[in-house]
């Protein structure tokens, strides 16, 4: 059986971890990690010189073989009042470990809540305005795909070929409106998280972010898109492969026929 626990040993009733009663964050920040030793400091670095007022952190590690989940402890004792980290036994899937930590995050009573990958391909110095459209939005999107978006320079034609079609695809089977569908670089209120419903949400790999922008949608919230360069890697290797982007497809023709 896995088990999944913080650094407070506490759990609520539906077995999702109980935030420290010591911790309070207005923004909350949400990275998954799985074998980010290298990036997940040098991503808190950038992060915490945002000077974002309210900031915290909460780390959902998935049993990291690299020590990431020891890393994530020690920034944890660093930042003590605004870093929580659950620490997973194995590999559950980038969907269950951002619900859990978008829900953490709701639980700690947090305003703004961002969920972000740690490898770095999510530019820090992005968030201040992403947050900021917050302030007349339900959810704002970090997007590749908007006015003033991008991808890395170095990335050949053929990957950014398929990259862009590849979302334009995912618009098409769910009906999605907002351009990059498959945005892994989110903010939401936390009122627009308790009307999406995060234990609503059913896939738990690469189509994860596509169902969030679906459902969102479906609940008629206020999705505006925030201008960004997705920028590659510095350090360790993609989890993408075909395989995962078949499965994502065929996951999420199902949930649109289901609805």
């Amino acid at each position: 059986m896995t088990r999944e626990t913080t650094n407070e040993p506490a759990t609520r009733e539906n077995g999702l971890p109980a935030p420290a009663d010591e911790v309070s964050m207005r923004v909350a920040i949400v990275v998954p990690t799985y074998n980010e030793a290298e990036t997940l400091p040098l991503l808190i670095e950038r992060i915490v010189a945002q000077d974002i007022p309210g900031l915290g952190f909460i780390v959902i590690d998935d049993g990291s073989p690299d020590g990431t989940g020891d890393i994530a402890d020690r920034l944890a004792d660093d930042f003590q009042g605004m870093f929580l980290v659950v620490h997973r036994e194995e590999k559950l899937g980038l969907g269950t470990a951002y619900m859990t930590g978008l829900q953490l995050a709701v639980d700690t009573g947090a305003e703004r809540i961002v969920e972000m990958d740690a490898d770095l391909s999510h530019p820090p110095e992005v968030l201040p305005g992403l947050i900021a459209r917050l302030d007349t939005a339900d959810v704002a999107v970090a997007s590749r795909y908007t006015d003033g978006g991008g991808v890395d320079p170095a990335w050949s034609w053929g990957r950014k070929l398929v990259s862009r079609w590849g979302n334009v695809g995912i618009r098409l089977i769910l009906g999605i409106k907002v351009k990059d569908a498959t945005a892994g670089f989110k903010a939401f209120r936390r009122e627009s998280l308790e009307k999406l419903g995060i234990d609503r949400l059913r896939l738990t790999g690469f189509g994860f972010q596509a169902e969030v922008a679906y459902r969102c949608q479906r609940a008629g919230l206020n999705i505006v898109e925030h201008p960004y360069v997705f920028k590659e890697r510095t350090a360790g290797r993609s989890k993408m492969s075909f395989a995962i982007a078949l499965e994502a497809f065929i996951k999420l023709t199902w949930l649109r026929i289901r609805g």
